[in-house]
């Protein structure tokens, strides 16, 4: 009984997490009217998922994106990371798009600005592990430890922010009027091919997602 029970409530739980959510062949999900009762404007598809300042993992060419809004601050992201990680790695062709959106204090707005500028040096996605893998709150000196620990250059990652505070500070407001045109209300939250997904999964539930989106596109 409680294996049939588990197994009825895994369904219902997939299925509200999809209810309400419609297929465009233009545009990306909303709920309902979510973008316009916040008088946020809603994202161009394009942009959300091609902006070539946004650094993109798994399988740049995958033929399902999976974006992520995160705060390298937020114990819910950390917890998804390895789970999403192995998922995105299992699969093989899925295109992982990572937005910084620091909505938790000036510590997250510092940690998302020093990862962004490590990009400068190719090391952005060392910076990000580093940070996203910790189980304590960051602290500005614990970002300069993480840092130097995953082998980035901290003296020059801050000379490159300066040099390019413009573009690394656009990227940001980005983000942000893309998650707040979507509804979302905080971190994680995700697009997984033209589903909105806000909230954290596990790694089936992520599994899942991205097997129905594919469905969905195929049905396009």
């Amino acid at each position: 009984m409680r294996e049939i029970t588990d197994q009825s409530s895994s369904a219902r739980s997939r299925r509200d997490l999809l209810v309400g959510l419609t297929i465009g062949a233009t545009g990306l999900v909303l709920g309902p009217s979510l973008a316009r009762s916040q008088g946020a404007a809603e994202p161009d598809e394009a942009a959300v998922l091609r902006d070539p300042d946004v650094p993109v993992a798994g399988n740049a060419d995958g033929d399902i994106a999976v974006v992520e809004w995160f705060d390298y601050n937020c114990p819910y992201c950390r917890k998804l990371e390895p789970e999403l990680q192995q998922v995105v790695h299992a699969d093989g062709k899925v295109r992982w798009v990572l937005k910084d959106w620091p909505i938790l204090g000036p510590v997250s707005v510092v940690a998302a600005r020093m990862v962004l500028a490590s990009k400068y040096q190719d090391k952005y996605f060392q910076a990000h592990d580093a940070l996203i893998s910790v189980n304590s709150k960051l602290t500005e000196p614990r970002i300069d430890e993480l840092l130097v620990g995953a082998g980035v250059d901290v003296d020059r990652a801050k000379r490159d922010l300066t040099a390019n505070a413009t573009a690394i500070d656009g990227l940001l407001a980005r983000n942000k009027s893309q998650a707040d045109g979507l509804g979302f209300r905080g971190t994680p939250a995700f697009i997984v091919g033209k589903f909105r997904v806000p909230g954290t999964l596990t790694a089936a539930q992520f599994e899942q997602v991205i097997a129905d989106a594919r469905k969905a596109k195929a049905a396009l």
